[in-house]
């Protein structure tokens, strides 16, 4: 998904909802309904996959990574971000 596919998100205050498929064979974002599906090659084990869905949904929505702030959702695969 390219950058501009997720601009209109990137407004402070948004809450993004997230279903993380982690060991995915692709790093990508996709739009689902109201949330987002967000796949990471990355394994999830002592936040490694949440690290990794921070900086791919920062590069999406064109933001920097320190503006992502997770509200819930720290060893789920269901997250729930704010964009500071």
């Amino acid at each position: 998904m390219s950058k501009a596919a997720l601009s209109d998100l990137a407004v402070p205050g948004t809450v993004l909802s997230c279903r993380i498929t982690p060991k995915a064979s692709r790093n990508a974002v996709e739009r689902d309904g109201d949330g987002l599906r967000v796949y990471v090659t990355t394994v999830p084990e002592d936040g490694k996959a949440t690290a990794a869905v921070i900086k791919l949904l920062a590069k999406a929505l064109g933001v920097a990574k320190s503006r992502l702030v997770l509200i819930r959702g720290a060893t789920a695969r269901d997250k729930v971000f704010r964009l500071d």
